[in-house]
């Protein structure tokens, strides 16, 4: 397939040499059965070589299971990986397929792999020389036809000899080694990427697209950009929803980028998200900021046509919201006519977050993925918030 072509289907944006080589790569691989190590730092994109090897392989209308290794409880990795069988340990209440057994077939993508504990590593060893497998609590065989990408932001090698990680796996995971390329060495796809970022959130948001003035062009292509693309997209997003301008200055644009010399990502001012980076969290939080500005203007149109609530009414903002509180907002109510009242205490940023997040663990005792999916956050993050937070939710079925 054309280079080009191939970016136009995945919707991929660039025209560095090394970002070029790596699709390349992946192309030229996907009709083997090589595996595949993609390296690079966090934010790069990594996910995207998988997908591109996978959709353009035999196995394309096989299963394609991505599984992100440091988002799984080190308790449970190898019943994830390989499934186990009833009573095999506390709540194992019935047999389980591993990703392995349901991937049969198709492709499995193992993303941050160098976080597989050793018993881990040793199960993934053999099931790459041999397809044998077993379950956890079982003693029979069982065999998997599976395709392997394996991808890591860490040096494996120094892991290597720190001890952490097998050296045999390593050279089993590395046939063919693909390398995705800091966006600081991608200087000539930094304002491409801001441009597609900035239609993609005016379409998401149905807001003006942002643009640069010349002197923020400068700064946006000379700064570091430590968390790579993941942190370009999440500083869009935020100038798009928060900057009442839609032509933003290198003044404007310095807000949201931390000092060079450290290893930060951009945060809402005044804002810190306990345990962790805004950047994990930034689509729910987006999100919920928009929706309260839309719920807010659409009752103040409400007023201005003169549909007036009855004077012992008070609105909701919704479901398990802001603490629980409601916005009166009644002729009467200061609050509610201020541009200000979304900064108050009864709409707290980080109260309404932590609601959220309870609500959603309800909505889905037993599955932490689709709760994680539905916040628009990684496992990993749910996890670290659950314990932040202090959340216990029973798993129970409601």
């Amino acid at each position: 397939m054309e280079l080009q072509s191939l970016k136009n289907r995945f919707d991929l944006i660039g025209d560095d040499p090394q970002f070029n080589r790596a699709l390349e790569v992946a192309e030229m691989v996907a009709s083997t059965d090589m595996t595949v190590l993609v390296s690079g730092e966090s934010g790069v994109g990594k996910e995207s070589i998988p997908q591109i090897i996978h959709n353009s392989s035999p196995r394309k209308h096989g299963k394609y299971i991505a599984v992100n290794c440091g988002a799984i409880p080190e308790g449970t990795m190898e019943s994830e990986l390989f499934g186990h069988i009833k009573g095999s340990f506390t709540g194992a209440n019935e047999n389980r397929k591993g990703y392995f057994e349901v991937a049969d077939g198709g492709t499995i993508f193992l993303d941050e792999v160098g976080e597989l504990s050793a018993e881990s590593q040793k199960r993934l060893l053999r099931v790459l020389e041999s397809g044998e497998f077993y379950k956890v609590g079982s003693s029979t065989v069982q065999k998997t036809d599976v395709r392997v990408i394996a991808a890591t932001n860490v040096n494996l090698q120094e892991a290597i000899r720190q001890k952490k990680f097998r050296e045999d796996l390593f050279y089993r995971l590395n046939q063919i080694p693909v390398f995705l390329p800091p966006l600081r060495e991608r200087k000539g796809d930094i304002y491409l990427l801001f441009r597609k970022f900035a239609t993609d959130c005016a379409d998401r948001y149905q807001m003006p697209p942002v643009s640069l003035t010349r002197d923020a062009q400068a700064m946006l292509i000379s700064y570091r950009w430590p968390g790579n693309i993941r942190q370009l997209k999440n500083v869009v997003e935020q100038i798009t929803i928060l900057e009442p301008e839609r032509l933003i200055d290198s003044s404007m644009l310095k807000k949201y980028l931390p000092f060079q010399d450290e290893d930060l990502h951009p945060v809402l001012p005044g804002f810190s998200s306990p345990g962790g980076s805004f950047i994990d969290d930034k689509d729910m939080i987006l999100k919920m900021i928009y929706a309260l500005k839309q719920e807010v203007e659409s009752i103040k149109q409400s007023i201005s046509m003169g549909a007036l609530p009855q004077p012992s009414q008070n609105i909701q903002v919704s479901a398990n919201q802001a603490d629980g509180k409601v916005i009166d907002v009644t002729p009467e109510n200061d609050d509610f006519h201020s541009d200000h009242s979304l900064g108050k205490d009864n709409l707290s940023i980080s109260s309404l977050y932590e609601e959220r997040i309870k609500e959603v663990l309800m909505k889905y005792p037993r599955n932490r993925k689709a709760a994680a999916e539905e916040l628009g956050i990684s496992e990993r993050t749910l996890y670290r918030k659950i314990k932040d937070y202090g959340i216990n939710v029973k798993k129970k079925r409601i």
